[in-house]
Protein backbone atom coordinates (compact mmCIF):
# COMPACT_ATOMS: atom_id res chain seq x y z
CA UNK A 1 0.00 0.00 0.00
CA UNK A 2 1.69 3.26 -1.03
CA UNK A 3 1.09 6.97 0.48
CA UNK A 4 -2.20 7.81 -1.21
CA UNK A 5 -3.83 4.16 -0.93
CA UNK A 6 -3.32 4.68 2.91
CA UNK A 7 -4.72 8.01 2.80
CA UNK A 8 -7.77 6.74 0.98
CA UNK A 9 -8.15 4.25 3.04
CA UNK A 10 -8.84 6.95 6.11
CA UNK A 11 -12.19 8.15 4.38
CA UNK A 12 -13.79 11.06 5.31
CA UNK A 13 -11.22 11.45 8.32
CA UNK A 14 -7.98 13.18 8.39
CA UNK A 15 -6.25 10.74 6.11
CA UNK A 16 -8.85 12.14 3.25
CA UNK A 17 -8.06 15.79 3.50
CA UNK A 18 -4.75 15.17 3.64
CA UNK A 19 -4.42 12.90 0.25
CA UNK A 20 -6.29 16.29 -1.22
CA UNK A 21 -3.72 18.08 -0.19
CA UNK A 22 -1.09 15.38 -2.21
CA UNK A 23 -3.25 15.57 -5.32
CA UNK A 24 -3.76 18.96 -5.36
CA UNK A 25 0.19 20.21 -4.98
CA UNK A 26 0.37 17.13 -7.73
CA UNK A 27 -1.89 19.08 -10.20
CA UNK A 28 -4.20 15.67 -10.09
CA UNK A 29 -7.49 17.46 -8.39
CA UNK A 30 -10.49 18.34 -10.77
CA UNK A 31 -10.81 21.92 -10.88
CA UNK A 32 -12.61 23.95 -9.37
CA UNK A 33 -11.93 22.91 -5.68
CA UNK A 34 -13.60 24.47 -2.66
CA UNK A 35 -10.20 25.13 0.04
CA UNK A 36 -9.61 21.79 -0.24
CA UNK A 37 -7.47 21.90 3.20
CA UNK A 38 -11.04 22.26 4.60
CA UNK A 39 -11.92 19.13 6.85
CA UNK A 40 -15.18 19.23 8.56
CA UNK A 41 -16.17 23.05 8.09
CA UNK A 42 -14.97 26.28 6.69
CA UNK A 43 -11.38 27.26 8.88
CA UNK A 44 -10.70 30.21 10.84
CA UNK A 45 -7.53 29.92 11.41
CA UNK A 46 -4.66 27.75 9.40
CA UNK A 47 -1.26 28.58 11.64
CA UNK A 48 -1.03 27.83 15.39
CA UNK A 49 1.73 29.98 17.51
CA UNK A 50 2.05 28.01 21.11
CA UNK A 51 4.23 29.66 23.83
CA UNK A 52 4.94 27.05 26.50
CA UNK A 53 5.98 28.33 29.73
CA UNK A 54 8.10 25.69 31.74
CA UNK A 55 8.11 25.56 35.02
CA UNK A 56 4.58 26.94 36.08
CA UNK A 57 4.20 30.03 35.67
CA UNK A 58 2.17 32.08 38.42
CA UNK A 59 -1.36 32.97 37.78
CA UNK A 60 -1.50 35.05 40.19
CA UNK A 61 1.59 36.93 39.59
CA UNK A 62 0.47 37.60 36.07
CA UNK A 63 -3.10 37.61 34.52
CA UNK A 64 -5.33 36.35 37.65
CA UNK A 65 -6.19 39.77 39.58
CA UNK A 66 -7.33 38.96 43.16
CA UNK A 67 -7.76 41.73 45.54
CA UNK A 68 -8.51 39.22 48.36
CA UNK A 69 -4.89 38.50 48.16
CA UNK A 70 -3.99 42.01 48.71
CA UNK A 71 -6.23 42.31 50.89
CA UNK A 72 -5.20 39.45 53.27
CA UNK A 73 -1.67 39.76 52.30
CA UNK A 74 0.73 38.82 55.22
CA UNK A 75 -2.02 36.87 57.11
CA UNK A 76 -2.79 32.70 57.66
CA UNK A 77 -4.24 31.29 54.70
CA UNK A 78 -7.92 29.36 55.05
CA UNK A 79 -9.20 28.64 52.27
CA UNK A 80 -11.96 26.36 54.49
CA UNK A 81 -9.92 23.33 53.79
CA UNK A 82 -7.00 20.84 54.27
CA UNK A 83 -4.60 21.79 51.04
CA UNK A 84 -1.74 19.18 51.05
CA UNK A 85 0.79 20.98 48.74
CA UNK A 86 3.30 19.45 46.63
CA UNK A 87 6.50 20.08 48.87
CA UNK A 88 5.74 22.55 51.29
CA UNK A 89 3.02 23.49 53.93
CA UNK A 90 0.73 26.19 53.01
CA UNK A 91 2.39 29.72 54.40
CA UNK A 92 0.66 32.98 54.89
CA UNK A 93 -1.61 34.30 52.21
CA UNK A 94 0.92 36.06 49.44
CA UNK A 95 -0.04 39.11 46.63
CA UNK A 96 2.02 39.64 43.81
CA UNK A 97 5.20 41.52 44.69
CA UNK A 98 4.12 44.21 42.01
CA UNK A 99 1.42 46.21 41.41
CA UNK A 100 -1.61 45.66 39.04
CA UNK A 101 -2.87 47.85 36.16
CA UNK A 102 -6.32 47.89 33.82
CA UNK A 103 -5.65 47.86 30.13
CA UNK A 104 -7.52 48.76 27.25
CA UNK A 105 -11.66 48.85 26.48
CA UNK A 106 -11.91 45.80 28.17
CA UNK A 107 -10.68 47.22 31.24
CA UNK A 108 -8.68 43.82 31.73
CA UNK A 109 -6.25 43.84 34.92
CA UNK A 110 -2.59 42.97 34.03
CA UNK A 111 0.69 42.57 36.79
CA UNK A 112 3.42 44.86 36.30
CA UNK A 113 5.00 41.91 35.36
CA UNK A 114 3.58 41.69 31.99
CA UNK A 115 2.49 45.20 31.46
CA UNK A 116 4.26 44.77 28.07
CA UNK A 117 0.90 42.81 26.98
CA UNK A 118 -1.41 45.74 28.19
CA UNK A 119 -1.35 47.20 24.50
CA UNK A 120 -3.21 43.69 23.02
CA UNK A 121 -5.09 42.76 25.66
CA UNK A 122 -8.60 43.70 23.54
CA UNK A 123 -7.01 40.60 20.87
CA UNK A 124 -6.18 38.20 23.73
CA UNK A 125 -8.98 35.74 25.54
CA UNK A 126 -7.85 34.68 28.91
CA UNK A 127 -9.28 31.53 30.64
CA UNK A 128 -8.68 31.20 34.72
CA UNK A 129 -10.38 28.20 35.54
CA UNK A 130 -7.72 25.74 34.07
CA UNK A 131 -7.28 22.69 35.98
CA UNK A 132 -4.68 19.93 35.04
CA UNK A 133 -4.67 16.11 36.21
CA UNK A 134 -0.85 16.06 37.47
CA UNK A 135 1.18 18.31 39.64
CA UNK A 136 4.33 16.96 38.64
CA UNK A 137 6.14 18.73 36.21
CA UNK A 138 6.86 15.76 33.75
CA UNK A 139 2.94 14.44 33.29
CA UNK A 140 1.60 17.82 33.76
CA UNK A 141 4.05 19.22 30.72
CA UNK A 142 2.77 16.35 28.32
CA UNK A 143 -0.80 16.72 29.13
CA UNK A 144 -0.70 20.50 28.26
CA UNK A 145 1.86 19.67 24.97
CA UNK A 146 -0.04 16.55 23.86
CA UNK A 147 -3.51 15.86 26.03
CA UNK A 148 -2.22 13.04 28.11
CA UNK A 149 -0.29 12.27 30.90
CA UNK A 150 1.44 9.60 30.10
CA UNK A 151 4.56 9.52 27.84
CA UNK A 152 3.84 8.34 23.45
CA UNK A 153 1.21 10.44 22.22
CA UNK A 154 1.77 12.98 19.79
CA UNK A 155 1.92 16.55 20.23
CA UNK A 156 -0.57 19.15 19.24
CA UNK A 157 2.05 20.26 16.75
CA UNK A 158 1.76 16.74 15.29
CA UNK A 159 -1.70 16.37 15.38
CA UNK A 160 -2.25 19.11 13.14
CA UNK A 161 0.60 18.77 10.90
CA UNK A 162 -0.97 15.38 10.34
CA UNK A 163 -4.20 16.91 9.48
CA UNK A 164 -3.55 19.45 7.57
CA UNK A 165 -0.31 18.72 5.49
CA UNK A 166 2.12 21.38 4.71
CA UNK A 167 1.89 24.60 3.59
CA UNK A 168 5.33 25.21 1.65
CA UNK A 169 7.55 22.56 0.04
CA UNK A 170 10.94 24.10 1.60
CA UNK A 171 10.66 24.19 5.52
CA UNK A 172 9.08 21.90 8.02
CA UNK A 173 5.36 21.92 8.66
CA UNK A 174 6.12 21.83 12.43
CA UNK A 175 8.84 23.83 14.23
CA UNK A 176 10.05 23.76 17.88
CA UNK A 177 12.10 26.50 18.97
CA UNK A 178 13.34 25.46 22.89
CA UNK A 179 14.81 27.69 25.24
CA UNK A 180 18.61 28.18 24.41
CA UNK A 181 19.50 27.14 27.55
CA UNK A 182 18.03 23.65 27.27
CA UNK A 183 14.81 21.23 27.21
CA UNK A 184 11.93 21.37 29.75
CA UNK A 185 11.31 18.64 31.33
CA UNK A 186 10.40 15.27 28.91
CA UNK A 187 12.54 16.79 26.40
CA UNK A 188 12.15 15.97 22.82
CA UNK A 189 9.23 14.03 23.51
CA UNK A 190 6.99 16.95 24.27
CA UNK A 191 6.78 17.10 20.23
CA UNK A 192 6.90 13.65 19.34
CA UNK A 193 4.85 12.44 16.49
CA UNK A 194 3.80 9.74 18.65
CA UNK A 195 2.23 6.77 16.66
CA UNK A 196 1.27 8.77 14.23
CA UNK A 197 4.01 9.17 11.01
CA UNK A 198 7.28 10.26 12.16
CA UNK A 199 6.79 13.05 9.45
CA UNK A 200 4.72 14.77 11.65
CA UNK A 201 7.52 15.21 15.09
CA UNK A 202 8.36 18.75 15.63
CA UNK A 203 11.41 20.15 14.06
CA UNK A 204 14.20 21.94 16.32
CA UNK A 205 15.77 24.91 14.98
CA UNK A 206 17.77 26.70 18.00
CA UNK A 207 18.32 30.40 16.40
CA UNK A 208 20.99 31.38 18.98
CA UNK A 209 23.04 28.65 17.87
CA UNK A 210 26.12 28.44 15.22
CA UNK A 211 24.26 25.86 13.99
CA UNK A 212 20.41 26.19 14.20
CA UNK A 213 19.45 23.38 13.15
CA UNK A 214 21.44 20.06 13.66
CA UNK A 215 22.88 18.14 10.62
CA UNK A 216 22.03 20.08 7.51
CA UNK A 217 25.21 21.16 6.71
CA UNK A 218 28.50 19.65 6.78
CA UNK A 219 30.53 20.23 9.88
CA UNK A 220 33.29 23.07 9.35
CA UNK A 221 36.82 21.68 8.63
CA UNK A 222 35.28 18.25 8.20
CA UNK A 223 37.02 15.90 5.62
CA UNK A 224 33.70 16.39 3.87
CA UNK A 225 33.57 18.50 0.69
CA UNK A 226 30.80 19.78 -1.31
CA UNK A 227 31.64 17.32 -3.97
CA UNK A 228 31.86 14.43 -1.76
CA UNK A 229 28.75 15.15 -0.75
CA UNK A 230 27.36 15.38 -3.53
CA UNK A 231 28.93 11.87 -4.70
CA UNK A 232 27.46 10.29 -1.34
CA UNK A 233 23.96 11.28 -2.22
CA UNK A 234 23.63 10.01 -5.90
CA UNK A 235 25.27 6.73 -4.27
CA UNK A 236 22.78 6.66 -1.30
CA UNK A 237 19.88 7.67 -4.29
CA UNK A 238 20.87 4.60 -6.34
CA UNK A 239 20.88 2.00 -3.14
CA UNK A 240 17.99 3.38 -1.42
CA UNK A 241 16.16 2.84 -4.81
CA UNK A 242 17.25 -0.54 -5.37
CA UNK A 243 15.94 -1.09 -1.75
CA UNK A 244 12.33 0.06 -2.62
CA UNK A 245 12.64 -2.36 -5.53
CA UNK A 246 12.96 -5.35 -3.13
CA UNK A 247 10.98 -4.28 -0.75
CA UNK A 248 7.18 -3.27 -2.87
CA UNK A 249 4.86 -1.67 -0.42
CA UNK A 250 6.45 -1.17 2.03
CA UNK A 251 6.64 2.93 1.94
CA UNK A 252 9.06 3.84 4.55
CA UNK A 253 11.65 3.99 3.00
CA UNK A 254 9.79 6.56 0.52
CA UNK A 255 8.91 8.42 3.65
CA UNK A 256 12.77 9.18 4.74
CA UNK A 257 13.89 9.90 1.42
CA UNK A 258 11.37 12.57 1.50
CA UNK A 259 12.67 13.84 4.59
CA UNK A 260 16.00 14.35 3.14
CA UNK A 261 14.78 15.86 0.35
CA UNK A 262 13.32 18.64 2.34
CA UNK A 263 16.28 18.86 4.43
CA UNK A 264 18.10 19.67 1.13
CA UNK A 265 15.72 22.31 0.19
CA UNK A 266 15.87 23.93 3.54
CA UNK A 267 19.52 23.96 3.33
CA UNK A 268 18.41 26.84 0.69
CA UNK A 269 15.57 28.30 2.77
CA UNK A 270 16.57 28.14 6.06
CA UNK A 271 18.89 30.14 6.49
CA UNK A 272 17.00 33.12 5.02
CA UNK A 273 14.37 32.70 7.43
CA UNK A 274 16.57 32.62 10.56
CA UNK A 275 18.87 35.94 9.14
CA UNK A 276 17.38 38.89 11.17
CA UNK A 277 19.65 41.39 9.10
CA UNK A 278 16.99 42.71 7.10
CA UNK A 279 14.34 43.03 10.12
CA UNK A 280 14.02 46.79 9.94
CA UNK A 281 15.47 48.77 13.24
CA UNK A 282 11.85 49.56 15.00
CA UNK A 283 10.69 45.63 14.15
CA UNK A 284 13.96 44.39 16.46
CA UNK A 285 12.92 47.13 19.12
CA UNK A 286 9.24 46.09 19.24
CA UNK A 287 10.94 42.67 20.09
CA UNK A 288 13.51 44.09 22.98
CA UNK A 289 16.33 43.18 20.34
CA UNK A 290 19.09 45.87 20.21
CA UNK A 291 21.23 43.39 18.68
CA UNK A 292 20.58 39.98 16.71
CA UNK A 293 23.70 38.66 18.38
CA UNK A 294 24.10 37.57 22.17
CA UNK A 295 25.43 35.45 24.39
CA UNK A 296 23.57 32.56 26.54
CA UNK A 297 23.59 32.81 30.11
CA UNK A 298 22.99 29.93 32.62
CA UNK A 299 20.94 31.37 35.07
CA UNK A 300 18.16 34.17 34.41
CA UNK A 301 18.41 38.04 33.72
CA UNK A 302 15.86 40.90 32.41
CA UNK A 303 18.01 41.43 29.71
CA UNK A 304 18.73 37.79 28.70
CA UNK A 305 14.97 36.70 29.09
CA UNK A 306 13.80 39.62 26.38
CA UNK A 307 16.57 38.28 24.07
CA UNK A 308 16.07 34.77 23.62
CA UNK A 309 11.85 34.70 23.80
CA UNK A 310 12.12 37.94 21.85
CA UNK A 311 14.18 36.46 18.89
CA UNK A 312 11.95 33.57 18.93
CA UNK A 313 9.06 34.82 18.58
CA UNK A 314 10.42 37.11 15.58
CA UNK A 315 11.86 34.13 13.93
CA UNK A 316 8.51 32.47 14.37
CA UNK A 317 6.87 35.49 12.55
CA UNK A 318 8.85 34.93 9.77
CA UNK A 319 8.75 31.18 10.13
CA UNK A 320 4.96 31.65 9.67
CA UNK A 321 5.14 34.32 6.25
CA UNK A 322 7.29 31.36 5.06
CA UNK A 323 4.23 28.61 5.48
CA UNK A 324 5.16 26.75 9.04
CA UNK A 325 2.46 25.66 10.09
CA UNK A 326 3.13 25.20 13.92
CA UNK A 327 5.46 26.36 15.97
CA UNK A 328 6.00 26.11 19.84
CA UNK A 329 8.03 28.68 21.73
CA UNK A 330 9.46 27.86 25.22
CA UNK A 331 10.40 29.96 27.96
CA UNK A 332 12.10 28.17 30.70
CA UNK A 333 14.26 25.13 30.28
CA UNK A 334 14.59 22.26 33.20
CA UNK A 335 14.57 22.56 36.86
CA UNK A 336 18.31 22.93 37.12
CA UNK A 337 20.16 25.55 39.74
CA UNK A 338 20.11 28.39 39.27
CA UNK A 339 16.70 28.39 38.13
CA UNK A 340 16.23 28.87 34.70
CA UNK A 341 12.41 28.14 33.93
CA UNK A 342 9.30 29.56 35.83
CA UNK A 343 9.13 27.36 38.76
CA UNK A 344 9.71 30.25 41.21
CA UNK A 345 9.34 27.88 44.90
CA UNK A 346 12.36 29.62 46.60
CA UNK A 347 11.82 33.52 44.95
CA UNK A 348 8.55 34.87 43.27
CA UNK A 349 9.96 38.33 42.61
CA UNK A 350 13.68 37.33 41.62
CA UNK A 351 12.50 34.45 38.63
CA UNK A 352 9.11 35.72 37.77
CA UNK A 353 9.85 39.43 37.02
CA UNK A 354 12.44 38.80 34.13
CA UNK A 355 11.16 35.83 32.86
CA UNK A 356 7.98 37.64 32.62
CA UNK A 357 9.08 41.00 30.69
CA UNK A 358 10.86 38.39 28.19
CA UNK A 359 8.02 37.18 27.24
CA UNK A 360 5.40 39.49 27.21
CA UNK A 361 7.78 41.76 25.46
CA UNK A 362 7.83 39.24 22.91
CA UNK A 363 4.31 38.21 22.91
CA UNK A 364 3.18 41.05 22.71
CA UNK A 365 5.57 42.28 19.89
CA UNK A 366 4.39 38.69 17.99
CA UNK A 367 0.76 40.23 18.29
CA UNK A 368 1.42 43.58 17.14
CA UNK A 369 3.80 42.43 14.00
CA UNK A 370 1.09 39.63 12.79
CA UNK A 371 -1.56 42.36 13.38
CA UNK A 372 0.13 45.10 11.22
CA UNK A 373 0.73 42.44 8.48
CA UNK A 374 -2.75 41.17 8.40
CA UNK A 375 -1.68 37.48 9.05
CA UNK A 376 -3.37 37.77 13.05
CA UNK A 377 -6.92 37.16 11.75
CA UNK A 378 -5.48 33.53 10.40
CA UNK A 379 -2.63 32.70 13.11
CA UNK A 380 -4.21 31.44 16.24
CA UNK A 381 -1.79 32.30 19.57
CA UNK A 382 -1.97 29.94 22.26
CA UNK A 383 -0.16 31.30 25.68
CA UNK A 384 -0.11 28.27 28.39
CA UNK A 385 2.08 26.45 31.18
CA UNK A 386 1.51 22.93 32.81
CA UNK A 387 -0.03 24.55 35.82
CA UNK A 388 -0.48 27.17 37.96
CA UNK A 389 0.99 28.22 41.62
CA UNK A 390 -0.51 28.49 45.15
CA UNK A 391 -2.18 31.78 46.43
CA UNK A 392 0.44 31.27 50.05
CA UNK A 393 3.72 31.62 49.96
CA UNK A 394 6.27 28.47 50.40
CA UNK A 395 9.13 29.65 52.82
CA UNK A 396 8.50 33.39 52.56
CA UNK A 397 9.04 34.21 48.96
CA UNK A 398 8.15 31.65 46.73
CA UNK A 399 5.06 29.44 45.40
CA UNK A 400 4.25 25.48 44.86
CA UNK A 401 2.53 24.22 42.56
CA UNK A 402 -0.87 24.74 42.16
CA UNK A 403 -2.88 21.52 39.64
CA UNK A 404 -6.31 22.93 40.50
CA UNK A 405 -6.33 26.42 38.55
CA UNK A 406 -4.70 28.48 36.48
CA UNK A 407 -4.79 30.43 33.75
CA UNK A 408 -4.09 30.11 29.77
CA UNK A 409 -4.86 32.75 26.72
CA UNK A 410 -5.64 32.83 23.27
CA UNK A 411 -5.28 35.33 20.36
CA UNK A 412 -5.97 35.88 16.73
CA UNK A 413 -7.56 32.96 14.54
CA UNK A 414 -11.04 33.92 14.85
CA UNK A 415 -10.79 33.87 18.54
CA UNK A 416 -12.70 36.88 20.38
CA UNK A 417 -10.46 39.59 21.95
CA UNK A 418 -10.93 41.44 24.94
CA UNK A 419 -12.59 38.69 26.75
CA UNK A 420 -12.42 36.24 29.64
CA UNK A 421 -14.17 32.93 30.08
CA UNK A 422 -14.15 30.52 33.32
CA UNK A 423 -13.29 32.46 36.54
CA UNK A 424 -11.29 30.75 39.31
CA UNK A 425 -12.41 31.78 43.26
CA UNK A 426 -11.42 34.60 45.36
CA UNK A 427 -7.50 33.03 46.04
CA UNK A 428 -7.46 32.25 42.60
CA UNK A 429 -6.63 28.38 44.44
CA UNK A 430 -9.41 26.63 42.53
CA UNK A 431 -12.14 27.27 39.53
CA UNK A 432 -14.82 29.96 40.37
CA UNK A 433 -17.21 26.70 39.96
CA UNK A 434 -15.68 23.23 40.84
CA UNK A 435 -17.71 21.21 38.33
CA UNK A 436 -17.15 22.84 35.53
CA UNK A 437 -13.54 23.27 35.00
CA UNK A 438 -11.56 24.43 31.61
CA UNK A 439 -9.30 21.55 30.49
CA UNK A 440 -6.49 21.52 27.74
CA UNK A 441 -9.33 19.37 26.09
CA UNK A 442 -11.44 22.15 25.73
CA UNK A 443 -8.60 24.55 24.62
CA UNK A 444 -7.56 21.91 22.03
CA UNK A 445 -10.81 21.29 21.10
CA UNK A 446 -11.74 24.88 20.28
CA UNK A 447 -8.31 25.43 18.35
CA UNK A 448 -8.96 22.40 16.34
CA UNK A 449 -12.30 23.81 15.50
CA UNK A 450 -10.70 26.81 14.43
CA UNK A 451 -8.82 25.32 12.04
CA UNK A 452 -11.88 23.51 10.45
CA UNK A 453 -11.19 20.43 12.30
CA UNK A 454 -13.97 18.29 14.33
CA UNK A 455 -11.69 17.22 17.24
CA UNK A 456 -13.76 13.88 17.56
CA UNK A 457 -13.08 12.95 14.17
CA UNK A 458 -9.21 13.78 14.28
CA UNK A 459 -8.67 10.36 14.63
CA UNK A 460 -5.76 7.47 13.97
CA UNK A 461 -6.14 3.74 14.77
CA UNK A 462 -3.27 3.04 17.65
CA UNK A 463 -3.42 -1.00 19.16
CA UNK A 464 -6.99 -1.14 18.90
CA UNK A 465 -8.00 2.35 19.77
CA UNK A 466 -9.09 5.33 17.80
CA UNK A 467 -7.03 8.37 19.68
CA UNK A 468 -7.25 11.99 19.00
CA UNK A 469 -5.61 14.67 20.67
CA UNK A 470 -8.76 15.28 23.33
CA UNK A 471 -8.96 11.75 24.34
CA UNK A 472 -12.45 11.30 25.20
CA UNK A 473 -13.48 14.51 26.70
CA UNK A 474 -13.43 17.92 25.17
CA UNK A 475 -15.92 21.10 24.27
CA UNK A 476 -15.22 23.94 21.80
CA UNK A 477 -15.44 26.80 23.68
CA UNK A 478 -18.11 29.09 21.93
CA UNK A 479 -17.78 31.85 24.40
CA UNK A 480 -14.30 32.46 22.94
CA UNK A 481 -14.98 32.43 19.27
CA UNK A 482 -15.96 35.98 17.42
Amino acid sequence: MDRREFLMSTGGGLGGIALASLLQNDQLLAAPQTNTQTLHHPPRAKRVVQLYMSGAASQCDTFDYKPALIKEHGKPWTPGEEVKLFQSSPGNTMQAPWKWKQYGDSGKWLNECVAPLGECVDDMAFIHNMVSKSNVHGPATFMQATGFILPGFPGMGAWISYGLGSMTDNLPTFVVLPDPRGFAPNGAANWSAGFLPASNQGTIIRPNSQTPISNLFPASNDFITRQSDRDVQAALKQLNRRHEQERAGDSRLNARIQSYELAAKMQLQAPKVLDLSNETKSTLNMYGLDSVDFEVQEGISEQAEIAYFGRNCLVARRMLEQGVRFVQIWSGADNGFPRRNWDSHEDIKRDHWPLGRGMSIGAAALIKDLKQRGMLDDTIILWTTEFGRMPCSQGSKGRDHNPFVFTNWLAGGGIKGGTTYGESDQWSFKPADPANPTMCYDVHATILHQLGIDHEKLTFRHNGIDRRLTDVHGHVIKELIS
